[in-house]
């Protein structure tokens, strides 16, 4: 059979710079962005700036976070299927049909995830005209699974909730002994497009709004600390280039829940911080980069949400702490659950390093409230509805008074620690052999995983002019 021509997207360089794209590709994608989503022109809108280049960020009020440091979130909302994961699902189909690895005309792509990351496949895998199946724990929220199958793929689900994905995994083998010839499993938590798309477009965009940051009065031109959750591991590779660019001043954050710290102590557990904290250590996070590792409390971020996206919240922030409507609304738009664990996480950081006013902290925010308002809806049935009593209370003892407990520092010893928990999942479930294991110590292993970016860009390039 004949490979089918494919439907490619932007490179690397132009998912990072916009501005690099053909004008009238990038024309045709910005109208066609809000007219019809779900055309495959909408690739050329995977970037964290908008039509004019500017980066999507916000700066968070200290009324909020009650710290000295400032903190800024890049939000992911923006991007064509509501979350920044598009850009690792893009990523990881584009390297591997552009070196032939996967054929529309031949393949089902199956994409593991516990949410975003699946959205993310099931838009990107259609508007390149791949069959593509999203595998979902069945806990997850009711809007995931509405959200995929509207994209055109089709759902496969697994028992428990976001931190059962030995379960998916199960799935994914024997899907692919049921038809090896045509299944492809698109591994977010193993290939490193995923890593290659945080490192390259997420870690220099932050470097980026450093410098716009800087010129703004707000912090001092470099990046103190990168605060993120681990789902796949892959937004947090935004780290590494970080720290090349700031050796000895930036720090690296790992969250993880407290319901679930498997770093933290080898824990495992069921929790709802949903699209981080999967029981085990991804073959993609580079453990041995890790400057801590730090836990938030599931039920705490849930209750952040209602606080910064309900009636009653808004009118504690408005009229009790002096925060404008306009930035109150802005910021009920732009988070969801893992982005108030990444918030709670900055705020963590700040306190427990002593940072202060020159001391940037940014963070992400995944997706936002419109994948969550069933978690929401149960929130109030179990923990009944917030008054503007509760949500002050939320707020001083969530934000304000986050505690410094959960911490554990990336020594020599630590993260060795960490680095040895990849054997129980890669070596012994997945395949992977000792020598790749220890291959991983070394940090030119991960510089030689950042210098495929522009072999890459160059073979999108090629086959673009074929």
């Amino acid at each position: 059979m004949t490979p089918t021509k494919l439907i490619t997207g932007p490179t690397y360089a132009e998912m990072l710079d916009p501005s690099k794209i053909d004008s009238d590709i990038r024309k045709k994608a910005l109208k066609i962005r809000e007219k019809d989503p779900l055309d495959p022109l909408n690739l050329y809108n995977i970037s964290w700036k908008d039509s004019n280049n500017r980066i999507y960020y916000e700066v968070l009020p200290e009324a909020l976070t009650s710290v000295d440091a400032p903190v800024v979130v890049l939000y992911g909302k923006e991007f064509p299927t509501g979350s920044h994961k598009v850009g690792a699902t893009y990523s990881v189909l584009i390297e591997k049909a552009i070196k032939g690895e996967v054929d529309p005309s031949r393949h089902t792509i199956v994409w593991p995830s516990t949410g975003n990351y699946g959205i993310g496949g099931a838009w990107v895998g259609c508007r390149m005209k791949f069959d593509s199946v999203v595998i979902l724990p069945e806990e997850m929220s009711r809007e995931r699974f509405e959200i995929v199958t509207g994209y055109g793929a089709r759902l496969e689900l697994t028992p428990g909730c976001e931190s059962n994905v030995k379960e998916i995994y199960d799935r994914c083998h024997a899907l692919k002994k049921a038809d090896p010839e045509r299944v492809r499993i698109m591994n977010q938590f193993e290939v490193f497009a995923n890593y290659r798309f945080h490192y390259s477009v997420t870690g220099n965009t932050l470097i980026e709004l450093a410098e716009i940051m800087e010129k703004e009065g707000i912090g001092n031109g470099r990046i103190a600390a990168f605060v993120s959750a681990m789902g796949s591991g892959g937004t947090i590779a935004a780290g590494d280039r970080l720290k090349q660019r700031w050796p000895g001043y930036h720090k690296i954050i790992g969250l993880e829940p407290i319901q679930c710290p498997t770093l933290f102590a080898n824990g495992y557990g069921g929790h709802d911080i949903q699209g981080i904290g999967d029981k085990h250590v991804t073959w993609i996070h580079n453990v041995m980069n890790l400057d801590a590792i730090m836990c938030i409390d599931d039920i705490e971020t849930k209750m952040g949400l209602q606080l910064l996206t309900e009636p009653a919240g808004w009118r504690v922030l408005c009229d009790r702490y002096g925060i404008s409507e306009e930035k109150v609304q802005k910021l009920s738009q732009i988070f969801g659950i893992s982005g108030v664990c990444n918030v709670l996480g900055a705020i963590k950081t700040a306190r427990y390093y002593g940072l202060g006013k020159d001391d940037l902290i940014v963070t992400v925010c995944t997706d936002a409230l419109d994948r969550y308002h069933s978690v929401m809806a149960q929130m109030n049935q179990t923990c009944g509805s917030m008054d503007e009593t509760e949500a002050l209370v939320r707020l001083v003892s969530i934000f304000h008074k986050q505690k410094l407990d959960w911490i554990a520092e990336g020594t020599r010893n630590s993260r060795n620690r960490w680095h040895n928990l990849k054997y129980f999942t890669w070596v012994e479930q997945q395949g992977k052999t000792i020598e790749e294991l220890n291959a991983q110590r070394s940090q030119e292993y991960w510089e030689q995983q950042q210098s495929e970016v522009e072999a890459t860009d160059r073979l999108i390039e090629v086959y673009r002019k074929a």
